[in-house]
């Protein structure tokens, strides 16, 4: 998900105040809830999810949905208290295993389920469970989640529902933890007014027309995928269908866009789709998803990275809703919903960090692919000041890397702090066919994974045959930004780091006199080099730190 980032809309999102980036964050305090809702409990813990099948139906004058989701899943050792996730209001009707029902009793957003017996290691097993309520209602999607329920242009209905951070429990019974995706995949049947169009995530396996003047739509994903990407999308939608010729064959690509936007779909979305595809496809390796296929969905808000079913809301313009991030003016010759959101197929959807706190692997990367975009179309020279131009955004108000086992996504710099490392790290690597490899590699390697931070880290120390821990601690564990020190004596320079986590030694590209790579360390050290009689002083500009003359 890309959550707008100009400063004033940042901050009346989070309720950050005017000085927030100048102050220690507050302490936050986590609850009980926080740890069930983050944390693999001993009641998530026995069980490993395979599968889900989901079969809904809203009513859009009452707010009101009721369905079941089929759990499928195995077990890792014996256990026989299973947490499943349902947040208030919504409620649980029934829980049926082996066509018994079981017991349950429900804790704020939690419910435990007991089953009769110790289930087994090994077994493989479905529980059914049925739901039905008011789901929380999205007041200013996607950054406050929940179901949206509204109108297009021409008043006829249109439901959808977002959900990251907030979780895929505010609507659906379900194991809500990003480490635990339902490996086999998942289906989504929806039964709406035959004068409707449900879509979701994958491939339409069947559209039954009931005698009821209503009618179900199957869809379903083969792939592993996040809870918080599997929901619906209903409206009078019309398919586009198109192709990519992509790395691995020719990859089905949809556009499922309201019936009056077929004309402006055709213009703007299909050759902006197009050359996001060849972007990504060379930078970061084959489209994670080709046996569900890639489509983009018109939404009533701007935009999310639903799995294999990306949310757009952007106008059909360049930019993010007409405005350049960057403040460059590279920003607004793309369109920034497709390129971002489709960036998280690859970093997010297919390398899923199983715990919120690692959010930056998602949206570090992805933010960084907007740079990637750029340099690929419009040169070095444009990425590079798109990059840069980012920067502002930084807030260093938190780390970047939050508490884990609470569900907390803390800082926005999981953004742009994020984006900022990763490109000096491509910087200090020096070699972008080099570079190239490891972005491809992470995605080789990782590829529909859950992950964690250090995994990250090891790969790219290991395959750049660099050890970036220092850059990596600094960056994402430290809300400081390392000051370079440096005093000039004739040709003599003299420099080392400060305001740094101890044994940082990050080398950082210069030019006195001329380019050329320092080593600076905690102490002074020093070089002469013929410089002329005055020499001049700078960082290269893609190293995102402070730098300070001192006598």
């Amino acid at each position: 998900m890309y959550r707008i980032s100009a400063l004033v809309v940042v901050f009346s999102c989070y309720l950050f105040n005017t000085s927030r980036a100048q102050q220690a964050a507050p302490v936050k305090v986590f609850t009980h809830a926080d740890t069930l809702r983050g944390s693999v409990t001993p009641e998530r813990a026995w069980w490993d999810v395979i599968r889900y099948d989901i079969s809904l139906v809203p009513d859009y004058e009452k707010k009101f949905i009721s369905g079941a989701n089929q759990i499928g899943f195995k077990v890792l050792h014996p256990g026989c208290f299973m947490q499943i996730d349902l947040q208030e209001p919504m409620q649980i009707q029934s829980a049926i295993w082996r066509e018994l029902p079981l017991k349950f009793k429900r804790t704020g957003n939690v419910f435990i389920v007991e089953f009769p017996e110790e289930l087994l290691k090994g077994e493989t097993e479905t529980l059914t469970v049925q739901f039905e309520g008011h789901p929380r209602e999205a007041v200013k999607p996607p950054w406050d989640g929940g179901w949206i329920w509204t109108r297009d242009q021409l008043g006829r209905p249109w439901m959808t529902v977002t959900c990251q951070g907030i979780g895929a429990s505010v609507w659906y019974p379900c194991k809500d933890y990003q480490g635990d995706e339902p490996d086999s995949g998942a289906s989504l049947s929806v039964t709406v007014a035959d004068t409707l169009v449900a879509v979701a995530n994958g491939r339409l396996r069947e559209k039954k027309n009931n005698s009821d003047g209503t009618a179900t739509y199957t869809w379903s994903v083969v792939n592993p995928i996040n809870n918080y990407c599997l929901l619906p999308y209903i409206g009078k939608y019309v398919d586009i269908a198109d192709h990519f010729p992509g790395e691995k064959g020719l990859l089905d690509v949809d556009y499922w866009v309201l019936d009056y936007n077929q004309d402006k779909a055709k213009a703007h979305m299909q050759p902006e789709v197009q050359r996001m595809l060849r972007c990504f496809e060379h930078w970061f390796g084959s489209y994670p998803f080709y046996e569900d296929g890639y489509k983009i969905v018109d939404a009533p808000y701007v935009g999310m990275e639903n799995q294999s079913a990306i949310a757009y809301g952007n106008g059909y313009q360049n930019g993010y809703l007409k405005r350049d991030q960057s403040g460059t003016g590279w920003g607004n010759k793309w369109d920034f919903i497709i390129v971002h959101e489709s960036g998280h197929e690859w970093f997010a959807n297919s390398i899923t960090a199983g715990d919120l706190a690692d959010w930056w692997v998602h949206e570090g990367f992805t933010t960084y692919s907007e740079t990637l975009f750029t340099e690929y179309y419009f040169g070095r020279n444009a990425g590079n000041a798109y990059n840069h131009g980012l920067r502002k955004h930084i807030l260093n108000d938190e780390p970047v890397i939050g508490p884990y086992g609470v569900n907390y996504d803390g800082t926005q710099d999981a953004y742009y702090k994020a984006s900022s490392m990763i490109h000096i790290i491509r910087q200090i690597i020096d070699d972008d066919s080099l570079f190239r490899q490891i972005l491809r590699g992470l995605n080789h390697t990782f590829y529909h994974k859950t992950i964690e931070t250090a995994q990250i880290e090891q790969y790219i120390s290991q395959h750049s045959n660099r050890d970036f821990s220092k850059v990596f601690d600094q960056y994402l564990r430290t809300t400081e930004v390392p000051v370079l020190e440096y005093k000039i004596e004739g040709s003599k320079l003299s420099y080392r780091w400060t305001n740094c986590v101890k044994g940082f030694d990050m080398p950082v590209k210069i030019h006195f006199g001329k380019g050329r790579w320092i080593n600076p360390g905690e102490d002074w050290k020093s070089a002469s080099w013929y410089t002329g009689k005055h020499p001049e002083f700078s960082v290269d500009p893609n190293f995102y730190i402070n730098v300070k003359k001192t006598d």
